[in-house]
């Protein structure tokens, strides 16, 4: 990562007298896996699949005056629908190159007059650096939200302070202009406390999830949005659903060594959307947990870390396109279910270590299967090994 100053000489050559010097930071990272994965259906062993895959990342974030900053992020990807939490690319293909998306484009205004203390980011960005995010039980790590959020309690950079954090989030989940289908929606409202208590480092934290207007997703992207045209098709994993999810987060950490943190995490979401007004609701069915524990951050080279948690997470409690598409357990029953990311159960244990300056190496194992069990009775066991580099 370096820092440079630019002078944005187009702007004066324009005719702009109050061009600035700009202050970039670029920030990137690549990281290859190979993953492989077998299903177990009625005590057999079926492969699935083995396959190498590659995440890149490369932005640019600037910091324009003592009120403004902004960042762009290009990053490789799919655009199907039910791959909105991913970033990787499989290789293969004879070797074809590989798409690159805009995956950051967001704008950051904080006044000085409210002492940096409030933020408002508009545009697209990286979902940990928009809300409070524990874990990946309700969204997942490679999400970037499309919207508006006011923070209160996080620096522009997109990290928690110490005390009060605060959170309202606004994003659009999809948008079409004609009178007879709502905008589907995503509002998002956050409060936390971070603090520490006799060197115990501690947040904890509540969040309503409310969408709206679900039943208007399309499962095709390319769907006329003027309703002169076809294209749109139900997706039948979020019709005649509702999801009005209730959050309650935290963490508990300190040190064993000087070298050796240790952190204790869990999250608990219920949705409280009912049968009543959303057909298609399992009332049985509604709520999710997971709790987990990390020992290490290898942040340093010759460092480790172990980390392990629990998951549990039934078919009508979570957006199923928002949370961890790792823990897929199969391909559902027709298309019922297609991201199969829901009515999971299981766990996951990770090692990393810091090989080299800015390079990691890991492993993750994945065991999971069905809550409310399909036919075959699919059993998920997936490993990944990764190679991460940052720069």
């Amino acid at each position: 990562m370096r820092k440079v100053a630019l002078i944005v000489g187009l702007a004066a050559s324009l005719g702009f007298n109050n061009a600035q010097a700009v202050e970039l930071t670029w920030k990137g990272d690549v990281r290859e896996r190979w993953e492989v994965q077998r299903t177990l259906k009625d005590n057999t062993d079926t492969f699935s699949s083995s396959r190498s895959r590659t995440r890149v990342r490369l932005g640019v974030y600037s910091w324009i005056n003592e009120e403004l900053s902004a960042g762009v992020q290009l990053a490789t990807g799919n655009d199907a629908v039910n791959e909105t939490v991913s970033r990787n690319q499989s290789a293969g293909a004879l070797f074809q190159p590989k798409n690159i998306y805009l995956n950051e484009a967001f704008v950051d205004y904080h006044p000085t007059a409210l002492d940096g203390k409030v933020n408002l980011n508009l545009g697209k960005r990286d979902v940990t650096n928009t809300i409070i995010r524990v874990n990946n039980l309700v969204y997942d790590s490679d999400l970037t939200f499309e919207g508006a959020t006011l923070q209160y309690g996080k620096d522009s950079s997109g990290k928690e302070k110490e005390g009060l954090i605060a959170i309202a989030g606004y994003y659009l989940l999809d948008s079409w202009s004609i009178d007879t289908r709502k905008d589907p929606t995503l509002y998002i409202a956050q409060a936390a406390y971070k603090g520490d208590v006799n060197d115990i480092r501690y947040m904890l934290g509540a969040g309503y999830n409310l969408y709206g207007s679900v039943n208007n997703i399309s499962t095709t992207l390319d769907a006329d949005k003027s309703g002169t045209g076809g294209g749109f098709v139900e997706n039948t994993n979020t019709l005649n659903k509702g999801y009005k999810i209730v959050e309650l987060f935290g963490n508990l950490g300190g040190q064993i060594t000087e070298t050796l943190p240790w952190n204790i995490y869990g999250q608990y979401a219920f949705n409280t959307a009912n049968h009543t007004n959303n057909s298609a609701i399992n009332e049985n069915r509604r709520s999710a947990w997971l709790a987990g524990f990390m020992i290490g951050d290898a942040k340093q080279v010759g460092e480790w870390s172990l980390d392990a948690k629990y998951d549990h997470i039934e078919s009508d409690s979570v957006f199923p396109y928002f949370t961890d598409s790792d823990r897929k357990v199969g391909a559902g029953t027709g298309s019922a279910r297609p991201t199969a990311t829901v009515n999971v159960k299981g766990f996951e244990v990770a090692l990393a270590y810091h090989l080299i300056q800015n390079m990691t190496i890991g492993a993750r194992y994945f065991a999971y299967n069905e809550i409310d069990k399909e036919a075959l009775n699919p059993t998920l066991h997936q490993l990944q090994i990764d190679a991460v580099v940052k720069f």
